[in-house]
Parts: C-alpha cells; sequence; structure tokens
C-alpha cells in the first residue's frame, strides 16, 4: 500500500496534482489547504507527499488522497471516524489549517466548522460530538501555528525578546544560552505578549529566576 512519495508536480489540476515518481505519474487528489502550499512553492522541485489510500467496493478505483504533513494525514483519519464523512467528503471540508479545525473542535465552535465545504450545522455538531477531547495531540500544532500567526502580525516581538534577553543577561546575571531559553519558553507559553514588562512577568512567572 503507497503511503508516501516523492517527485516532481508533473501537472495540477483543480482538486490535486500529478506526481511523476520514477516516470510514473500518480493522480493524486488534495485538500485545498495542501494544493495551496504546493502551488506556491517551486514546482520545478521534488515534493513529498504523506499518502491516504482509500478503496472500497463502492469505490474500486483506488484513489490517492496527499498530505504535506503527517499530523495533516492523522487528523484526517481522524475526521473521517465521524459518521456521515467519508475520506472524499473530508478532503473537500479541510479548506482551513488543521489547527483551525482542531481548535474549533475543541471548543466546540459549530458556527465555524458549518463554514467548512460540505459541512452544515447537523454535522458539525457530530464533529463535537465525536471528536471533542481527541484532537489534543495536535495542540503542539495549534501553538506553533499560532505563533507564527501572531509573529507575522507583530514583528515587534523579536524587538522585545531581545531587549529581556540583554536585560536577563546583563543585569540579572543568567548567561546567554539560559536567557533565551527562558524567553522562548515564555513566547509559547504566551503568544499575545506585546511588552517588555508583560514578557518579564511571563518569564517570572513561570520560568523561574
Amino acid at each position: 500500500m503507497i503511503s508516501y512519495l516523492k517527485g516532481i508536480v508533473l501537472k495540477t489540476e483543480k482538486d490535486g496534482v500529478i506526481l511523476n515518481v520514477n516516470d510514473v505519474g500518480y493522480q493524486i487528489l488534495l485538500p485545498i489547504i495542501v494544493l495551496e502550499k504546493i502551488m506556491a512553492k517551486k514546482l520545478e522541485k521534488p515534493i513529498s507527499l504523506y499518502i491516504y489510500f482509500y478503496q472500497t467496493e463502492r469505490q474500486p478505483k483506488p484513489v490517492l488522497i496527499g498530505f504535506n504533513s503527517e499530523d495533516e494525514k492523522e487528523f484526517f483519519q481522524l475526521f473521517i471516524s465521524v459518521d456521515a464523512i467519508g475520506p472524499l467528503k473530508a478532503v473537500k471540508a479541510m479548506e482551513k489549517p488543521v489547527a483551525e479545525i482542531t481548535m474549533a473542535i475543541e471548543s466546540k465552535d459549530i458556527s465555524f466548522l458549518s463554514t467548512l465545504k460540505g459541512i452544515g450545522k447537523r454535522t458539525a455538531q457530530k464533529i463535537v460530538a465525536s471528536l471533542h477531547g481527541k484532537t489534543d495531540g495536535f495542540s503542539r500544532l495549534n501553538k506553533n501555528i499560532l505563533r507564527e500567526q501572531y509573529k507575522q502580525a507583530n514583528p515587534s516581538t523579536k524587538t522585545i525578546a531581545t531587549k529581556v534577553i540583554k536585560v536577563l543577561v546583563e543585569k540579572l546575571g543568567h548567561n546567554l544560552t539560559s536567557a533565551k531559553k527562558m524567553v522562548d519558553e515564555a513566547l509559547e507559553r504566551n503568544i499575545s505578549i506585546s511588552t517588555p514588562e508583560q514578557l518579564f512577568d511571563e518569564v517570572y512567572q513561570k520560568g523561574g529566576n
């Protein structure tokens, strides 16, 4: 069974790509979030996809569904465990980052889930009922996505971190490695920090001295 492919994109389609792997073309169905990431890359370079292989009596023709990461594939497999959500429906519904979808599930945000393609209010309720509390494994992914989004929206975060690290080293006696670690951990715990004072509070609230 095919679970991973690496090759050159031979052709892009509205819902996937044809991937040239050792002169064999594989037609791969992709969620829109996966396709958009691929389109943003230089297509002459090899890409890697984690593959979900789908074939049933109703669907005798094999279907390959691709993902950019194991996290995306694992979420997809969890997603299709929900009653009334099959692989093809799930592919269309995954039009938002996995981080956003799992956060909506954990916060029971029916309104957000209802906006996903092919997912109405009733199905959104089924998703929450089935998956709430089961997406904790994606919490790291959620934090990473949110942190990157916040950094992009707040370029001053790096400046704030630099100032605090300097004070920790020059005024409070920490070595540089320790100071960087304390600041990084504080920013990971609280992505909404916007001033040096807030960062100091977070560092010493949980990071110790």
